[in-house]
């Protein structure tokens, strides 16, 4: 045979493993988050690990997405007003500022750094757990994994992440109000009743329910990294790295989804 086609065979070839890798990947998580969406709906339900887990995905979180949104909101104002300096067009700060973290940044970039956080957490953890055989002990104690370990997270992570998001808004447009009112000279009333005109319901709402659906993705993408992670230190490093990644990437992808969704062209 000669060697150009030994080299395109195994260059499709190279090309089919990754497609039926992805395959076989994208079916094995869809599995995985119906077999924890079913355990999150059907008792037994476990509420202190559930309470535990909020307190520690939700309330723990609240510094760093509460810093991040209180930065990114004082550089959205300052870049606004110098693109709107441009068309004489500085009024329209407070307006884009509102509107840009509460659809977008707010909750995408909330989601972003809660996975930095939480999914590697729940990786590492679950990966842990199974690298001890603490996972296969559940079994013997007539305790389901599923039920015990990811039912809880995925709902605490999805119930929790609307919530930072929120206080993320609240917190990104009062950095927008502090730069706009103590470097670009606004007035603040007059601040605070341009965001308040321009801010639509719809606007806030359609930045929570990204925020749900991305708390799931947090969750489900440590649950199953670590769920399935290898054995030894090397897998559960492993699987915490395949778990910030992956669900970023998700993250990134589904606001993408949401966006057309929710706003329509």
């Amino acid at each position: 045979m000669p060697a150009a086609i030994r080299l395109v065979q195994g260059f499709l070839a190279s090309i089919g493993a990754a497609v039926l890798g992805l395959c076989q990947t994208t079916g094995s998580l869809t599995l995985f988050a119906l077999d924890g969406v079913s355990h999150v709906l059907r008792p037994p339900w476990y509420p202190m690990e559930f309470a535990r887990q909020l307190l520690r995905i939700g309330y723990f979180s609240l510094p760093v997405v509460g810093l991040t949104a209180l930065f990114t909101g004082g550089a959205l104002a300052l870049q606004i007003y110098a693109g709107g300096a441009r068309f004489n067009a500085e009024s329209v700060v407070p307006s884009i500022v509102a509107i840009g973290m509460v659809r977008e940044l707010g909750p995408v970039l909330g989601g972003l750094m809660v996975a930095g956080r939480v999914s590697a957490s729940i990786a590492a953890e679950l990966g842990t757990m199974r690298v001890t055989e603490q996972i296969d002990a559940l079994w013997t104690l007539s305790t389901n994994p599923m039920k015990y370990l990811v039912a809880p997270r995925l709902l605490a992570a999805t119930l929790a992440m609307p919530a930072l998001a929120f206080v993320g808004d609240v917190i990104g447009i009062m950095g927008g109000f502090a730069v706009g009112v103590a470097r670009l000279d606004f007035n603040p009333a007059v601040y605070i009743d341009t965001t308040w005109r321009f801010l639509e319901t719809g606007d806030i709402t359609s930045g929570l329910i990204k925020a749900a659906v991305f708390g799931f993705i947090i969750a489900l993408m440590g649950c199953y990294q670590g769920y399935r992670s290898g054995r030894g230190a090397q897998g559960v490093g492993r699987a915490t790295t395949n778990a910030v990644v992956s669900a970023s990437i998700l993250i990134l992808a589904s606001n993408y989804i949401l966006t057309e969704a929710l706003f329509p062209a």
